[in-house]
């Protein structure tokens, strides 16, 4: 028995080391690759330029960067809200059998192809903004237009997509806090709704911020759903309405037919995406440890 744990420990030592070294060589791999041209175009004017024009010497991905930070907020501010309230159904209102029901149903989501996600966009949403949204955004801004690929669009799918994540995590944290803070509560006078919004929720806070940073992870690091559906327009938005190119998204679809130059112009990018990443992740995992949680 002795020996046989001693090799269970060996293979996931192992495995953590293999893990481990993977993106360390990624990491190293891509700096290598996109931080000459970083140091030569000047990593001011490289994130602060308001000019993509790769071909023409152009490399200011400033509005890449605002694309791809508001569909990720856009997403978190539709799909927070539905998760954590849906997480709250599920362990709280909804009887268990139904529950376990609507929980596989929704864990199911996270199976779909993102491409499946940009058809539904391109069929439903597009026609959907175009049609029905934008008659009233033009009753404020009568001068606004939209395609339908849109920053908007773009943020209702990466909210979808981030759904299974937060209402599963969010839902066991809840389900986690003691019965015992419910049962005082509701001996104190407060009803049933007032115990979940006040008690549970509150104390399943630093488990439901860690769902949050993972939906927040998928949703910047999603590519073909974005990639359908946002237009690919390298230009600042103005509205929600305006069309956006993403990094994934722009990675994605310039690789193919890059230049030498414009390949390690895509590196590059690939550095700055990974910062912004490591960035959102070490202030994630600050807040979730001075909220008591454990980090993720």
């Amino acid at each position: 028995m002795k020996n046989y744990e001693k090799v269970i420990e060996k293979v996931i030592l192992l495995s953590a080391i293999v893990a481990t070294i993977s993106v360390a060589l990624i990491t190293v791999f891509i700096f290598q690759s996109g931080l000459p041209i970083l140091i030569q175009y000047g990593l001011i004017d490289f994130i602060f330029g308001t000019t993509w024009s790769p071909t023409n010497g152009y490399y200011g991905i400033l509005p890449l960067i605002a694309g791809t930070l508001s569909v990720t907020i856009g997403a978190l501010i539709i799909g927070v809200p539905i998760g954590v309230a849906c997480a709250v159904f599920l362990s709280e209102i909804l009887a268990k059998k139904p529950a376990k029901v609507f929980k596989f149903a929704i864990e199911l989501l996270a199976g779909i192809p993102s491409v499946v996600y940009g058809f539904f966009g391109l069929v439903v949403l597009i026609p959907a903004i175009r049609n029905y949204i934008l008659p009233i955004y033009q009753i404020f801004a009568p001068n606004v237009s939209t395609t339908g690929f849109s920053i908007l669009a773009g943020a209702a799918i990466l909210a979808i997509m981030i759904l299974p994540t937060i209402v599963s995590m969010s839902e066991n944290a809840i389900t986690a806090v003691p019965h015992e803070y419910k049962e005082a509560s509701l001996a104190l006078g407060a009803n049933k709704m007032e115990t979940m919004v006040r008690v549970l929720v509150p104390t399943a806070k630093s488990g439901i911020l860690s769902s949050i940073i993972l939906g927040m992870g998928r949703a910047i690091g999603e590519t073909m759903a974005v990639l359908l559906i946002t237009g690919n327009m390298a230009k600042m938005p103005n509205t929600v309405l305006d069309p956006v190119a993403t990094l994934t998204g722009t990675i994605a679809m310039e690789m193919g037919y890059a230049s030498p130059t414009h390949q390690q112009v895509l590196f590059a990018v690939g550095i700055i995406l990974f910062i912004i990443i490591m960035i959102l992740n070490i202030i994630a995992q600050i807040s979730v440890r001075r909220l008591g949680g454990n980090a993720v």
